[in-house]
């Protein structure tokens, strides 16, 4: 409604923070870049876990307040060893598969194109290092992290609900 407008470019994988119904009434195209962000959003995930087993927020604002309690927030399990669970094996997926290796990290992931696709499900089992699951319940029951990087359509939307959280482990990370 403000003008001769012509393009919307989302970074990113999604189109949905777009109006792309009402753009397109008015000649307006709408594309994204897939994939351009994936290694700042895997790093951004890999900030939030590190973040949560390190308790950092809560340390920074305690110290913020005059407070060093070293004890406390040394109590850190740690990244290495624990199983990091993908939801979603698309560009960011990927980048997590890679920074979970580095970190010591098993991984194991479901993505829909697996299901269809036993080729593909083995090259990249073999490609990257992972296991491949059947389902996200699959995922959710054996990983200490889940991570979801699945894109917003009319087929993900609530796919991750009430009843695919109450499996997690108790103590699990949910990014």
């Amino acid at each position: 409604d403000a003008g001769a407008l012509a393009l919307i470019v989302r970074a990113g994988a999604g189109v949905n923070t777009i109006d792309v119904a009402g753009a397109s009434k008015r000649g307006i195209y709408v594309s994204n870049c897939p994939g351009k962000n994936a290694v700042a959003v895997a790093e951004l995930a890999f900030g939030l876990m590190l973040a949560l087993d390190r308790r950092i927020p809560d340390n920074v604002i305690e110290l913020r307040a005059g407070t060093w309690n070293k004890k406390e927030f040394s109590k850190a399990r740690g990244l290495a060893g624990r199983t990091l669970g993908l939801l979603g094996f698309g560009s960011i997926g990927q980048e997590m598969a890679v920074r979970a290796t580095a970190f010591g990290m098993p991984v194991v992931a479901w993505s829909r194109r697996f299901e269809a696709d036993e080729t593909e499900r083995e090259r990249v089992e073999d490609a990257f290092g992972i296991a491949i699951a059947d389902s996200a319940d699959e995922v959710v029951a054996v990983a200490d992290i889940v991570s979801v990087h699945l894109a917003l359509s009319k087929q993900t939307r609530g796919f991750v609900d009430a009843a695919l959280l109450s499996q997690l482990k108790p103590g699990a990370f949910f990014i």
